[in-house]
């Protein structure tokens, strides 16, 4: 479920983690930049929460703040943790699964 703010963001510092809330059962998320150019969305999964295969047609950079979740590209999967990120390329079928509670960014880059 999507968090919607009306609060401008811009030109000010951000403690990222606090800016998206755990809920049971759920993957929650907060979109801060939609642009021509590309989003910037924060997520919250609840440990074991996923987001199934499916293709996005820009390349997304995804960048663990919390926790740890397995990615898969193409049928690979690849362990990333706080701290850490991948990129994920347009067109290939990626997912997402927590291990624990995990919050990520998720940059997508339109070109």
């Amino acid at each position: 479920m999507a968090e919607q703010t009306s609060k401008n963001l811009s030109g000010h510092v951000l403690e990222i983690r606090s800016l998206v809330a755990y809920q049971p059962g759920a993957v929650v998320s907060r979109m801060l930049v939609y642009k021509s150019a590309g989003t910037i969305t924060l997520f919250a999964f609840d440990a074991g929460e996923e987001l199934s295969e499916h293709t996005a047609p820009y390349d997304a950079v995804v960048m663990g703040l919390e926790g740890e979740a397995t990615i898969t590209i193409a049928g690979k999967e690849y362990v990333l943790g706080e701290r850490e990120m991948i990129i994920m390329p347009a067109n290939i079928p990626h997912a997402v699964k927590a291990g624990s509670q995990f919050k990520m960014v998720l940059t997508m880059i339109h070109a």
